[in-house]
């Protein structure tokens, strides 16, 4: 690993939830000092007694994170910005605040989608509202709570300057956060926001009660997706090979734990879905399936999940239609 100043950073944390509070946790025990911002002020005095009782119940919080639902005194000279805000939100939470974050501090996107209004990736939304702040990327197969009580987690940081990727992956290392580094921000951010679709697509088939084989078969070839998807934007194979690509991949559609695997399992058993957690897959799928169409990709198992969470098919005749697709050979591209 890299040597590097081991100066504590001041790092701010944008967003309360179980994603933020768990890496302000884990920011904590890597040494660093750290503000959390978030709008609910109960959130905030909850996390301030060391507790985050709405996300992470049962969870014992170091007190030492200072929680505020002041943005502009979290941000006041913070080295380093962890920015855990819902993709959805990015844009115009970024706008709000790009006049109190400091010219040179990097900002960490840590949450995972593709903007649904314009197919942007995050990284591209930071660049275009703040050009000159150095952008970054944290994905990985990586639970909320896992992280939040310390145990073994492996993650991804990427950023296009190798030189602050293996520096930003050195400074967010701890006991049991081992961070990798990566230049492919693109592979990082399109294995992190496809995952999320598959995960719906896995949720549903075994809600339906279509079998752990159905459920295997629809993961692998959702790997195959994501691999054809990230090729059309120049990611490399390597990168959706590993932690933040095929890693996230089977953590995510494997678990209740996941938010998107838990939609779609509650879609595929014809559950209510109104007032359930955020799925960012829900977003993600539309402008997923646009994409796909927009740069000739076949992706038939993100067309099919968009179809079904806009109404269009049921998953009964979603999975006849996969199934009833001409044969091919495996490898086929």
């Amino acid at each position: 690993m890299t040597t590097i100043d081991a100066k504590a950073w001041r790092i701010t944390v944008l967003g309360g939830g179980a994603w933020g509070t768990a890496l302000g946790l884990a920011m904590l025990r890597a040494g660093h000092s750290v503000r959390l911002w978030a709008r609910d002020a109960q959130m905030v005095a909850s996390i301030g007694r060391g507790e985050n009782p709405r996300y992470l119940p049962g969870i014992a919080l170091d007190t030492g994170i200072a929680a505020t639902t002041d943005i502009r005194e979290a941000l006041a000279d913070a080295d380093c910005v962890l920015v855990v805000t819902p993709a959805q939100s990015l844009r115009a939470v970024l706008a709000q605040v790009a006049p109190d974050i400091r010219g040179n501090a990097p900002l960490v996107l840590c949450a995972k989608g593709i903007e649904r209004e314009t197919g942007a990736l995050l990284s591209s939304i930071v660049a275009e509202i703040l050009p000159g702040n150095p952008v970054a990327i944290l994905s990985g197969p990586s639970f909320a709570a896992d992280v939040a009580r310390g145990l073994p987690t492996a993650v991804v940081v990427a950023a296009r300057q190798e030189t602050l990727a293996i520096e930003l992956a050195a400074r967010f290392s701890a006991r049991n956060l081992r961070c990798y580094s990566s230049d492919d921000v693109t592979g990082v951010e399109i294995g992190g926001a496809l995952k999320n679709v598959f995960a719906i697509a896995a949720g549903a088939v075994t809600g339906a009660g279509l079998g752990a084989s159905a459920q295997a078969a629809m993961v692998t070839r959702g790997f195959v997706e994501l691999r054809r998807i990230g090729a059309a934007f120049g990611a490399r194979p390597e990168t959706l090979m590993g932690l933040s690509g095929l890693g996230d991949l089977l953590l995510t559609c494997s678990s209740t734990q996941s938010r998107n695997f838990a939609y779609g399992l509650a879609l595929g058993r014809g559950e209510p879905l109104a007032g359930r957690p955020l799925a960012e897959g829900v977003a993600t799928a539309a402008i997923a399936a646009r994409i796909a169409a927009e740069r000739g990709v076949d992706a038939p198992i993100i067309m099919a999940t968009a179809a079904i969470l806009d109404g269009s098919v049921t998953i009964g005749e979603a999975v006849s239609a996969l199934m009833a697709r001409p044969l091919k050979n495996e490898t086929e591209v």
